[in-house]
């Protein structure tokens, strides 16, 4: 289950300031339309000891909505993989497969990197 994020003022714990002003953080975007997404699919190797992962960046959303199309592009490519970071990371090499789908359910998706 995940963890709830607590309204924090950053990393202050105590001031004695008097003129300081606390901020709370902005909640998080609403999620946009996916015709309006714009989103790049990418092949990584980097810290993954050489094995390839494919990477899918640009979602502008909630993070319970960037969860949910995690686990349905890890379904439809039949892999594991992770959502952090603003990022969704499905093990393998799986470029193909999202972007038919991503495009199939009105995203914009393109291949990015070499």
């Amino acid at each position: 289950m995940a963890r709830k994020k607590a309204k924090t003022l950053g990393n202050i714990v105590y001031s004695t300031n008097k003129d300081l002003n606390f901020t709370i953080p902005e909640k998080e975007p609403n999620t946009l339309p996916p015709q309006q997404q714009n989103l790049k699919i990418l092949l990584s190797k980097k810290g993954r000891g050489g094995k390839s992962a494919t990477l899918i960046t640009g979602f502008i959303g909630t993070e319970a909505d960037m969860e949910s199309l995690g686990k349905t592009l890890k379904n439809k490519c039949g892999v594991g993989g992770s959502v952090k970071d603003g990022e969704i990371l499905l093990q393998g090499d799986h470029r193909e497969k999202v972007l038919e789908y991503l495009t199939k359910e009105g995203f914009k998706a393109k291949k990015a990197g070499g």
